[in-house]
């Protein structure tokens, strides 16, 4: 039996979310080897997000079961209110998994995507809607430009030359120290960036006095909520690997996939990069004293490497 009534039904009204979620997927089993520095990262991610962010928006973050220093990073950016969405999956349903659930609850209708070792500069938000406003059929739109393999952008291509009021261009358009900022976060080494550097060429859309570049990468996207639910469910059998589903999905339907003209995310990688300042949480510990230990020596480093790596499979694979 039920005694008085309930307080909530002298609520008037309730918040409502913003036009635009950016979600943000993190996966961190542990603070050692590849992801020593990995919550540091993350942290770099989030204070981006809230210093660089142009336009309102609500922060929706999906844990894929990270260790609990992470886990309790994240509560506490909850209950501080720099987090309004918070997800803790009990196990690694991988990206697709989390862009699953992302694609289908995220309560925007635009969604911005990153992966957790994003770094956001000023402008990437508002930038990147003002091309999918001028590109309607626009499936992504990543903001900073790079270059992906042609077979991905394919459909992007053909539209824009069916079009009567599109200009494409195709050139060196890319500045050298764009591509090569993006491909050394890779692990690409200079020689070989220079090598692919020279021996392609970009593709340049303008439109309703707004110019992208055709590409687009899934580590950092946004597009609009109803396009993106047309691709769920994604059916992946490994944490990553097959993240290219969503690139070949988004040709195949006739999407356009596009980016920003100037570089305005950064892929940081599992390491805090020197540009980057630290967060404001950012911790401090031995794991990142600069001093020379003996596992710092290189026939050290690649043996204890090599064993942390099978160690990893076979924990983790």
């Amino acid at each position: 039996m039920r005694v008085g009534q309930n307080p909530a039904k002298s609520i008037d009204r309730v918040a409502q979310p913003e036009k635009i979620t950016v979600a943000v997927v993190t996966y961190i089993p542990f603070l050692g080897g590849y992801y020593a520095e990995s919550l540091d990262v993350l942290k770099a991610c989030l204070n981006s997000i809230r210093e660089n962010t142009d336009l309102p928006y609500d922060l929706l973050v999906f844990d894929n079961a990270s260790c609990p220093q992470v886990r309790a990073y994240l509560t506490g950016m909850q209950e501080n209110e720099r987090i309004q969405y918070l997800v803790l999956s009990d196990k690694n349903v991988g990206k697709g998994g989390a862009w699953n659930f992302i694609f289908s609850a995220a309560p925007g209708e635009f969604i911005a995507y990153a992966d957790s070792d994003i770094y956001f500069r000023p402008g990437w938000l508002s930038h990147s809607l003002e091309i999918l406003d001028a590109f309607p059929m626009a499936g992504m739109v990543t903001a900073r430009p790079l270059r992906t393999p042609e077979k991905y952008y394919t459909s992007s291509l053909d539209w824009a030359r069916s079009q009567a009021d599109i200009t494409l261009e195709s050139g060196q358009f890319l500045a050298w120290e764009t591509y090569l900022e993006h491909v050394l976060s890779l692990g690409t080494s200079e020689a070989q960036a220079r090598e692919w550097f020279d021996s392609r060429f970009d593709w340049r859309v303008t439109g309703h006095n707004v110019s992208a570049y055709i590409s687009a990468a899934h580590f950092q996207f946004t597009g609009r909520k109803s396009l993106l639910q047309e691709f769920v469910p994604f059916d992946m059998d490994r944490p990553m690997g097959q993240v290219r589903s969503l690139d070949e999905a988004i040709n195949e339907r006739g999407y356009l996939r596009l980016t920003t003209c100037e570089p305005l995310v950064k892929h940081m990688g599992n390491r805090l990069p020197a540009e980057v300042p630290p967060s404001p949480e950012a911790i401090t510990s031995q794991s990142h004293s600069s001093s020379k230990r003996v596992w710092d020596l290189p026939w050290v480093k690649q043996s204890l490497l090599k064993a942390y790596d099978q160690i990893f499979k076979l924990y983790f694979g």
